[in-house]
């Protein structure tokens, strides 16, 4: 996500590094941030708003002793980004006595019903009875999808045939009162492209239902459309806030840095991934603005961790690593963990230092596929005691995954110097180290901060283990010979082993 836009800015910075800042260097840093903004499809009148602030600011701006002035800058940059995209606020309050009313619009392909779901799912995670209501009666199988998604995420959904959609959302207000439900979420109608009909449909389920939250969702892939169509239905509807969906795909960035400005209403939500859970995040212009920067989003990334490991787990993976306990099965059980938090490149986005380059990294999510082949080919004995595992039980598990025997190898190899560095780490100053405490995983910003120290310790034990920055420069398997030799320096060495 935003990865263009973080390389550029992350280029930017390097040439401020060590300079001191005079009105010179000032404007062209301005210029090169304008081009950025621009390319990022940020619309103009913003740009020339936010570029005039940023001037203002830097110009008058006293450096502070001991603190080197393109800092200063970055952080005057920072701070009117967050300016641009907030304040905001991402609660939803629920009206007492209930039903809370959302009324979800949007074009057509935006994303509206999945959305519809994941706002759903988000409620019932916090206890609270939703129902989807499905008034989309244009596009085809859009009710059965919502249904789909109903049940998948165990809410009910309301729908009605041979109904207009106003009357169908009318209707299910009142199920909803009679029934004791929290909130109803209004699935309406999507177009191709606004037009009156549209509107007024939409016009009429608004005054029919009275609804507390008026919601637009915009595909932030389609950049400063997704602004424009936002002004449209704000002017028909008055919208409470908007949802980009979409952000993980080619999103430039221009929506989210857009929308505030042009249309005075808040992003309330971004849409992640395809997946319900987890899928739809609280808009954070700190962590936007950070992601921007290329300073990642440590907040968010701990929290997606939390949702998947608790204190207690956290603390038998301490004592598993401090027993040198712990196993393969340990190994896929946290794999898996890092999988439900969302694609891998996206995760590499949020950490200090990496985000900006994310997206020129060689990684793809289907190597954890391989992975876990690879792990779930092996017997539960040699999952717990990966030492025993000789030339023929690896054979047997390459052949078994679908995998060549030098995946097999490489694995295990990592994995082992992963338990050493791990086992180092954590006696590292009688038990101060990064690790010797995994309870401190549920700290955000010192995990974070002990993470790059943490790569340059694999890296160090395990110089293939490092990644790769460019595509297209892996290191060559080696050859036949090689892992024949190899094999046969193994066999000499177990032999010896056993004489002793």
């Amino acid at each position: 996500m935003l990865e263009n836009i973080s390389r550029r800015f992350a280029d930017i910075w390097g040439g401020l590094r060590g300079k001191k800042l005079t009105e010179n260097n000032i404007k062209e840093t301005l210029r090169e941030i304008r081009k950025a903004l621009l390319e990022a499809d940020v619309a103009l009148p913003v740009v020339k708003d936010f570029l005039s602030k940023v001037e203002e600011r830097a110009v008058g701006e006293e450096v502070i002793k001991g603190v080197d002035p393109g800092q200063m800058f970055i952080d005057v940059v920072y701070q009117e980004l967050i300016a641009l995209m907030g304040p905001v606020d991402t609660e939803i309050p629920m009206v007492k006595p209930g039903p809370t009313v959302i009324l979800m619009a949007g074009l057509q392909g935006s994303g509206k019903t999945t959305t519809c779901g994941k706002l759903a799912y988000m409620h019932r995670k916090d206890g609270l009875r939703p129902l989807l209501v499905a008034a989309d009666v244009q596009r085809p199988a859009a009710i059965e999808q919502l249904k789909v998604l109903g049940k998948q995420i165990g809410v009910e959904v309301y729908s009605e045939d041979g109904v207009a959609p106003p009357q169908i959302c009318q209707h299910a207000v009142k199920k909803a009162k009679d029934e004791n439900f929290d909130l109803v979420i209004l699935d309406t109608a999507g177009r191709l492209h606004i037009d009156e009909e549209m509107m007024k449909e939409v016009c009429e389920v608004a005054h029919l239902t009275q609804p507390h939250q008026v919601f637009l969702v915009c595909d932030a892939m389609v950049g400063q459309d997704a602004v424009k169509s936002a002004k449209e239905f704000d002017n028909s509807l008055e919208l409470t806030g908007v949802i980009l969906t979409k952000l993980d795909g080619d999103a430039r960035g221009g929506a989210a840095l857009s929308v505030k400005h042009v249309t005075g209403k808040p992003i309330k939500f971004i849409g992640v991934g395809e997946k319900i859970e987890g899928g739809l995040e609280k808009f954070r212009p700190e962590g936007m603005a950070e992601r921007i920067l290329g300073y990642g989003d440590v907040r968010s990334l701990v929290e997606k961790a939390r949702e998947q490991i608790s204190e207690e787990e956290a603390e038998e993976l301490q004592k598993k690593l401090l027993e040198k306990t712990f196993t393969f099965d340990d190994f896929l059980l946290q794999m898996q963990r890092v999988r439900k938090m969302g694609k891998f490149k996206d995760l590499l986005g949020m950490m200090p230092g990496i985000g900006a380059y994310a997206g020129e990294m060689d990684i793809d999510d289907k190597d954890f596929l391989r992975i876990e082949a690879i792990i779930q080919s092996m017997n539960k004995k040699e999952r717990m005691r990966p030492e025993i595992l000789n030339t023929s039980r690896r054979d047997r598990i390459a052949k078994g995954s679908g995998c060549e025997r030098t995946e097999v190898d490489d694995l295990i190899r990592q994995f082992n110097t992963m338990k050493k560095v791990m086992d180092k780490m954590g006696q590292l100053g009688g038990g101060k180290g990064p690790l010797g405490k995994i309870k401190s995983m549920m700290n955000a910003k010192k995990q974070m901060a002990d993470l790059p120290g943490m790569l340059n310790k694999f890296a160090e034990a395990d110089p293939q283990m490092g990644m790769n920055k460019k595509k297209g420069t892996k290191k060559a398997a080696p050859s036949k010979e090689d892992r024949s030799k190899k094999r046969k320096e193994q066999r000499k060495a177990r032999r010896k082993g056993r004489r002793k």
